[in-house]
């Protein structure tokens, strides 16, 4: 017989409060057309971006993560001292270690709040989301903080015209805590480490530095194959967070999924046969793909519009690089 007691965490847990911090530099297609032989009506066709925001050098993930991080925790009406955790989702802090999420936590003022980063590309948000609901309902922390951040401007090839137009910055966080009923349901979460080549860095730090390369590491993929998996393999596994969570299309609210292109979320749209009441995020046609910050940041734009509301139900999915995915359906704050 164990003699470890049992955990009293929360029955169930629900995101309280969220935030989002934009760059102030608004860029514009024309911009990115200053190193790539294209159009603005050929990048809005093929992606829907007509604009994105990109850091400055003060305008660091720590310091976007902290702007983002205190709008939700003021959302959700705590003390940041509060905070049990600290979960950063990100690809572009470029410090192996220490994990940014501790400087994010001091930062903030949380009373040594646990703090780790995590790398799950667009998927970010969703994992962080999980491993912040399991804490809470485990009994190690009564809030986490979830952070999707990134400066995707350091690691985008300018001149690469399949990719220049895509990647924008920006920070997004929410605060997760107790809830005495279900408000995020049952996750989706999976990958497809043989898909892995479609989405990576073009070359590893280890062999930029070995190897002398003269252009700095960007993010690379192939597009038609991930729009194919995006459109075909995500709308499934989209359905299946509704069967998990018990509902079906027409309870929902709200549809917000990773911003990567207007293309799949419409395609996904027409496969979910989603209803017409469904609000749909689009977020990336004015801040671009901002990776593991991309759902967070629509999903606060959703709620400071008035295009959702407190209380919706809302289907959340992310995918990306590894091939990587989560999904679920969350009330909103």
């Amino acid at each position: 017989m164990s003699k470890i007691k049992p955990s009293k965490g929360a029955p169930y847990a629900r995101i309280l409060g969220v935030g989002g911090y934009r760059p102030t530099r608004v860029v514009p297609n024309e911009v990115i057309l200053e190193k790539i032989d294209s159009s603005d009506e050929w990048i809005r066709s093929r992606s829907g971006i007509e604009t994105r925001h990109w850091a400055s050098p003060e305008e660091t993930v720590a310091a976007m993560s902290v702007e983002a991080s205190g709008k939700a925790i003021a959302d959700a009406g705590i003390d940041a001292q509060q905070i049990g955790a600290v979960v950063v989702s990100t690809v572009s802090h470029f410090a192996q270690t220490p994990a940014i999420a501790t400087a994010i936590a001091d930062q903030l003022g949380t009373d040594k709040a646990a703090a780790f980063d995590i790398s799950a590309g667009c998927a970010g948000f969703g994992y962080g989301l999980t491993l912040a609901k399991g804490m809470i309902v485990e009994g190690s922390a009564e809030y986490v903080l979830v952070i999707g951040v990134e400066r995707l401007s350091d690691l985008t090839d300018l001149e690469d015209r399949a990719t220049a137009f895509l990647f924008g910055d920006g920070a997004g966080a929410v605060v997760v805590g107790p809830s005495k009923e279900p408000a995020i349901g049952p996750t989706v979460w999976g990958s497809e480490g043989d898909k892995s080549e479609t989405i990576k860095q073009t070359v590893s730090w280890d062999r930029f530095a070995a190897e002398g390369h003269t252009k700095f590491p960007a993010i690379t993929q192939e597009g038609q194959a991930v729009f194919r998996w995006a459109v075909f393999e995500m709308a499934k596994v989209a359905q299946q967070a509704l069967d998990a969570a018990g509902i079906t299309s027409d309870d929902l609210d709200v549809f917000i999924p990773h911003q990567a292109n207007v293309r799949i979320i419409d395609s996904m749209v027409k496969t979910l046969k989603l209803p017409e009441h469904v609000t749909v995020a689009r977020d990336i046609r004015t801040t671009g793909n901002t990776s593991a910050a991309s759902i967070p940041l629509a999903m606060e734009r959703l709620l400071a519009t008035g295009e959702a509301k407190s209380g919706d139900t809302a289907l959340v999915i992310g995918f990306g690089a590894g091939l990587v995915y989560a999904a679920t359906v969350v009330t909103l704050p």
